[in-house]
């Protein structure tokens, strides 16, 4: 009998592990055709000419003017978002009241919505026909077509990520560190910096990295409302999209080129601040196991 339950537990694994290799193996394949190939093309399309030629593209005043415009969108939206995210998961997290859950799906409504689709709305709303065209217009404010604009949509579709990483967290370490800080006489102010924004500082970061990827990698919701013009509200990836379309590829392979190394970065980021973010969810889960 032992003999015989020893053969089928050894049967059992040898199967679990040809299993596991066979999945490990088919992701490998997947991220070789679908990732890694696609990026090695981009980079060897990008310097197929050398890195003059390269660099000649790069320095073109229409591509670096997507490039310093991409990062002033940046600047704006993620610490925008930031302060959204934190109030968003303070106030669901932290305080009781009816319609918690309409206000999370309300959160993560860009999710659901095409970026095209949102922004046609924020044509509909700043547009020149739209809910606040003709009050804009009298005041000579001009929002749709210019970066007002691009920062508006850009904020609707990155608007999620924060709040949705500091969320689970915020819900997995419940409110007994602010309660007991509050039982000590210390105030909402600093009972937010001091304990509560330390909690959370990785899940914080964490979710500024995914915005701040999302955000200079938004197409669709930008192309609409910024007009696409020339040296002035072309992000990065809409620059990307017309060197292509005007046949330079040259140019068109080394722009996404720098807005793949961006990305690269970001991704490394995410890497390093996952761990410490990993961390910070176990040391929460190990505190209040003894609790249940």
């Amino acid at each position: 009998m032992i003999p015989a339950m020893a053969v089928h537990h050894r049967v059992h694994r040898q199967h679990r592990g040809l299993g596991q290799m066979v999945l490990i193996g088919l992701a490998g394949v997947l991220a070789l055709g679908f990732l890694m190939v696609p990026l090695a093309v981009i980079f060897a399309q990008a310097f197929a000419k050398g890195w003059m030629a390269w660099w000649h593209a790069v320095s073109h005043p229409e591509t670096v003017k997507s490039i310093g415009l991409s990062l002033l969108v940046l600047a704006v939206v993620v610490p925008i978002n930031a302060v959204y995210g934190l109030a968003v998961a303070w106030t669901v997290t932290k305080f009781r009241f009816r319609g918690k859950k309409w206000l999370i799906s309300l959160v993560e409504m860009p999710f659901s919505v095409s970026p095209i689709v949102a922004g046609v709305a924020a044509l509909m709303v700043y547009g020149s026909s739209g809910l606040l065209g003709p009050f804009l217009e009298d005041n000579d404010i001009k929002v749709m077509f210019a970066i007002p604009g691009i920062i508006i949509a850009t904020l609707f579709v990155t608007s999620p990520f924060i709040a949705r990483e500091l969320l689970p967290l915020m819900q997995l370490q419940g409110s007994d560190d602010e309660e007991a800080a509050l039982t000590l006489g210390a105030g909402g102010l600093s009972i937010f910096l001091r304990v509560t924004l330390p909690n959370v500082k990785w899940a914080l970061y964490y979710g500024i990295i995914l915005c701040a990827a999302r955000s200079l990698g938004e197409f669709g919701a930008v192309s609409v409302v910024s007009g696409q013009v020339r040296g002035e509200t072309m992000t990065l990836p809409l620059q990307i999209d017309l060197l292509y379309h005007d046949y330079d590829s040259s140019g068109a392979f080394a722009a996404a080129s720098v807005l793949t190394l961006l990305a690269l970065v970001t991704l490394v980021l995410k890497l390093v601040v996952e761990r410490f973010y990993d961390r910070e969810v176990e040391s929460t889960q190990a505190e209040r196991a003894p609790e249940n």
